[in-house]
């Protein structure tokens, strides 16, 4: 998809989104309007549509990251084969995966609400001491009816 309905101004903003460089409230409201930026103010991506005509669509992908439920699969899928596991094997696992966009700092606390969830929702459990976690999948509730 070729956009040729583009202003001057626009392509530069949008130069200023790709390189990472800040635009203000008023810039982001108007590349949003046209559907030009994805995310939320002031963490802004290039649309999808806009990095496949630029063919960077690989780049885009790491920068918006995969959906939340990837991620909590992975995790089970971790636990599950090789629990109990520990929070640097969730990294080691998950770090290279979420977005380049985001901080170290942004990651972890990333993957401590992703543990979070699942262990809120009952899919896994913590083991361990909260200074030494050791995850493993949740036991399933049992069914059975007492006499």
């Amino acid at each position: 998809m070729e956009r040729t309905d583009l202003d001057l101004e626009q392509v530069m903003l949008l130069d200023r989104v790709q390189k990472g460089q800040r635009v203000d409230r008023d810039e982001h409201r108007l590349l949003e309007s046209s559907g030009l930026v994805e995310g939320r103010y002031p963490n802004l991506i290039v649309a999808s549509a806009i990095a496949k005509a630029a063919g960077d669509a690989g780049r885009h992908i790491r920068e918006r990251g995969f959906d939340k439920q990837y991620y909590l699969d992975l995790i089970l899928a971790l636990v599950r084969e090789h629990g109990p596991v520990t929070r640097r094997d969730i990294d080691q696992l998950l770090m290279s995966k979420l977005p380049d966009r985001l901080t170290e700092q942004q990651k972890l606390r990333r993957v401590h609400n992703l543990l979070q969830e699942l262990r809120r929702s009952g899919l896994i459990d913590n083991q361990g001491s909260r200074s030494k976690p050791q995850w493993v999948a949740a036991e399933p509730a049992s069914t059975e009816d007492s006499l």
